[in-house]
């Protein structure tokens, strides 16, 4: 299949027919998509995608494709991940060109190493395409950099709950210690247990945290406020997931930082 897509000069990989591409689609900002996400769109004979994906992405995929919804949602019927890898090797053995796109980055708490080894294992050949995650995209939407170089020179990543949904057997001594900025992601459940655990691991309770909900979309909300007063500050806003938190100084940078609100002044 000749590639057609009119895309800047470069030599774009073809999508070919039993392949599955997994594919970051960023944040949630449209814009944030990458041209090989782009490139992939547009060659895609099933579009398998997430609740997180922007719509205005979709829009631009191949009109012909078939898209399949396999977004999984804290607290809802969801799809089940097993049942998802199947559909990805069935797709693709039926001579399909598979896109599976994916909130954020496949490979940062996205399942996609999970969907990789099912391929693999099934001798389906794919390709990954990288994508901004939402730790470092949604924060910097939100005016926080994760690192500064006069307050952190290590940051940590972690999933605020196990695959089972529950609050992670963690150790969080060396968490605490371990770096000066935390960002958990789909903590919003369990941002009560966070909070307590790191209070009791040494972090202060008046360290600066952000809540940043909806990162980068049109629907974006920020809640600065502190560990010890995380949880009645979110019940109060109300905010809801899927949210990102960010523990630590950097969160006091978004008082010169934050671009959105100069943007919105003009």
């Amino acid at each position: 299949m000749k590639n057609t897509n009119p895309l800047p000069a470069h030599d774009w990989p073809e999508f070919l027919p039993g392949w599955v591409w997994l594919c970051g689609a960023g944040p949630g900002d449209a814009g944030l998509l990458t041209l090989h996400g782009l490139n992939a769109l547009r060659q895609a004979d099933v579009i398998v995608f997430d609740a997180l994906v922007n719509g205005d992405i979709l829009g631009w995929a191949n009109p012909d494709a078939t898209r399949v919804f396999a977004g999984k949602r804290g607290g809802k019927t969801s799809a089940k991940q097993g049942d998802i890898s199947q559909q990805l090797v069935e797709y693709a053995q039926a001579g399909k060109r598979v896109l599976r796109l994916k909130g954020g980055d496949p490979f940062v708490f996205g399942r996609g190493a999970e969907e990789g080894q099912a391929l693999a294992a099934a001798n389906i050949p794919f390709r990954v395409i990288p994508g901004i995650s939402a730790g470092i995209g949604g924060l910097a939407y939100a005016g926080i950099p994760v690192t500064h170089g006069a307050v952190n020179q290590s940051v940590t990543f972690i999933s605020g709950h196990d695959p089972q949904g529950a609050a992670s057997n963690l150790n969080w001594r060396a968490i605490s210690d371990g770096a000066g900025v935390l960002v958990f992601y789909m903590a919003m459940k369990h941002a009560g247990v966070i909070s307590a655990a790191l209070r009791d691991a040494g972090r202060a309770s008046n360290e600066p945290v952000a809540v940043v909900s909806g990162a980068s979309t049109a629907a974006q909300r920020v809640l600065e406020t502190t560990l010890g007063t995380l949880v009645s500050d979110i019940e109060k806003s109300q905010m809801a997931a899927p949210a990102i938190i960010c523990v630590g100084r950097v969160v006091d940078l978004r008082k010169t930082l934050d671009w959105q609100a100069m943007v919105a002044k003009i």
